[in-house]
């Protein structure tokens, strides 16, 4: 696989596009939340050659202002490249291919340094649950 694991981007290849793949995603996806983030993910085949693919998405109904909505993106985005790699890792360990969107639930506009701390945390969450799918019934594998 071409992937670096320890680069901090979040390049074309890594972002959530496809709309067949999303509305999959929505249907067939396990989900979980953590304050302030509504977590879906699947393991899927991925159109690209990376690793996971991630979307974001922040409701308008909340947020009537595209500015609001943006940052908040943008921010999450941010957090998502910070602590991704850890997780990248473990899929290519696994050899899988993880789809994942997140879902901005709360009311105000966060601030980095606790949303950063935060999404540690939902990446953690977002590990341990992949170590739980990918590990079959009556499989010695931990």
């Amino acid at each position: 696989m071409y992937f670096a694991i320890k680069t901090y981007s979040f390049k074309k290849e890594e972002r959530l596009k496809s709309r067949k793949l999303v509305e999959t995603l929505f249907q067939d996806g396990k989900a979980f939340s953590l304050f302030p983030y509504r977590v879906i993910f699947m393991i899927a085949e991925l159109p690209a050659n990376a690793p996971a693919q991630a979307g974001f998405t922040v409701s308008s109904r909340k947020f009537p202002r595209a500015v609001d909505r943006n940052r908040i993106k943008r921010l999450g985005r941010e957090c998502w490249r910070l602590h991704k790699s850890p997780l990248l890792q473990l899929l290519q360990e696994k050899q899988l291919q993880l789809a994942v969107f997140f879902i901005y639930t709360d009311k105000k506009i966060p601030e980095f340094t606790p949303l950063r701390h935060k999404f540690s945390l939902i990446l953690n969450r977002l590990e341990k649950e992949i170590l739980k799918m990918s590990v079959e019934p009556g499989s010695s594998e931990i």
